[in-house]
Order: C-alpha cells, then structure tokens, then sequence
C-alpha cells in the first residue's frame, strides 16, 4: 500500500492545481481535460520510483501516456469556447453559496482519487519483475484495439457535429450503428487491456481498476447519466435505442 501512495499523492496534487485555477474561471469542467492525464500521471510516478523498471511497466506507461494525450486533447479541442458543463451546473446550483470550495473536494478531489484507483493495473505492470508472456502481448493488443476503437468513434462523433443540420440529428452509422456508446467501450477495453498485463506480472488484484472504470462508465456517469434526458431532447433517440446496442458493439436490430 505504502508503493501506491505516491500515484495518490500526485493525482490530488495536480487536481488541487486543477481547482485553483477553475476558481477564478468558475468552470469546474476543466477537470475532463485531465482525467486521462491524471491516471497516466500515477503510473509516471510509479515508474519513476521503481528501482529497476522492467520492459512491461515501461510498455504500459507508454501506452498509458499516449492514451491520455488523446483524450485530453481530443477534449481539449471539444469543449473550447464552451461554457461549464451543464452536469457541473446542476452540482454548482445543489452546493451553493460555497461551491467554490466545496468543488475542491466534490469535484477535484473524488475524481483524482478515482484516477489513482482506476490507475492501480499500471502499479501492477510496473512493479513486476516477472518475464514478458502471451497475456502480455494479448493484453497489449486490448488496449491498442480499446484505444484504436475509441479514437474512431470521438473522431465519427465530431465529424457528425460539424456537419448536422439541426441540434436533434442522431448520429447512427459508423461504429455508432453498433453501439450507442463506442468511445465508452473503447476506454472499457483498454483498462481491461492493462488489467492483463498487470495480471501476466502476477497483479490479479489490480482488478479494482477495471471494475470501477466499468461501473462507472455503464451505471453512473457514462450511459446512465448521457440517456437520462437525451430522448427528450432528441426524440429520435427513441428509435435508436430500440434499435442499437447500449454499450457491448452489436449489429443493429433492424436498419430504419
């Protein structure tokens, strides 16, 4: 436990930055840019500390490090100009008078502590000192192939926006005809990617990781809280449910 500390100690650190400077701004939002970041951050760290890192604590930083640049950038070029989210709205509107502070540790310091959790399968690829295997190589082919696929479906999903007709438009082909969420399924798979090689260096209990990623991406603040109200405000999302797979990719029930 004493070796994760400093990925936890890292990951409030940058977040308590993250809050100083969203104070000012009154733009809490700021912090989906660095969730990625934040993750790769704590397996840096851990990197960084190991006394001899072996070639699979090495490849999954990497991997890791390339994964958060894209998606921090990817984020970066999507919300600028933006104003605050309107999640982080409805929290602000709940907290306040006070929000300012409160964000510090309703926002900034939940979420670093979920990016450390989330981040234990880099620990596990770090801190082994075992041989490399075929669940390694497999485990890397996961996460390319999450991270493949997740790219291609942020890359569909802005090229839709820019060039729909009108704010209810529902975007269905792609990697979209077969999942309502495939950017979502990518990330899934790349955190059980590096579950697999943390588990090829003897890491099992890493998986605490993936399971929190899951859950949150399937039950809190992926699927669950993007379809709460979106057939509301899109109602041809209601056909596209009937028809699409949710989450897991899918051949669409029938084509409209």
């Amino acid at each position: 436990m004493s070796e994760l500390l400093p990925g936890l100690a890292g990951s409030l650190l940058l977040m308590t930055l993250l809050w100083a400077i969203s104070v000012p701004l009154r733009n809490v939002s700021i912090i989906d840019l660095f969730w990625g970041p934040a993750i790769a951050l704590c397996g840096v760290v851990y990197w960084l500390n190991a006394t001899d890192p072996q070639l699979r604590g090495s490849i999954a930083i990497g991997l890791a490090l390339l994964w958060a640049v894209r998606l921090g950038a990817h984020l970066a070029v999507r919300n600028h100009g933006k104003p605050e989210d309107r999640r982080y709205v409805a929290m602000r509107e709940r907290n306040d008078p006070g929000f300012w502070w409160k964000s510090l540790y309703l926002v900034f310091w939940l979420q670093g502590l979920l990016a450390w959790i989330v981040g234990v399968p880099l620990y596990g690829a770090v801190a082994s000192t075992n041989a490399l295997n075929a669940l390694d190589f497999i485990g890397v082919a996961v996460v390319v192939g999450g991270f493949l696929w997740e790219s291609l479906a942020d890359w569909q999903l802005a090229a839709f926006l820019r060039r729909r007709d009108n704010e209810e438009a529902v975007l269905s082909s792609g990697l979209w005809r077969y999942s309502r969420h495939p950017n979502y399924f990518g990330e899934f798979c790349v955190w059980w990617g590096f579950w697999l090689i943390a588990l090829a260096g003897g890491a099992w209990w890493t998986v605490i990781g993936p399971l929190l990623i899951s859950f949150f991406l399937l039950k809190v603040s992926g699927v669950t809280m993007l379809e709460d109200d979106i057939a509301d405000r899109r109602p041809a999302y209601k056909d596209y449910v009937k028809n699409t797979s949710a989450f897991f990719p899918w051949p669409p029930k029938h084509d409209p």
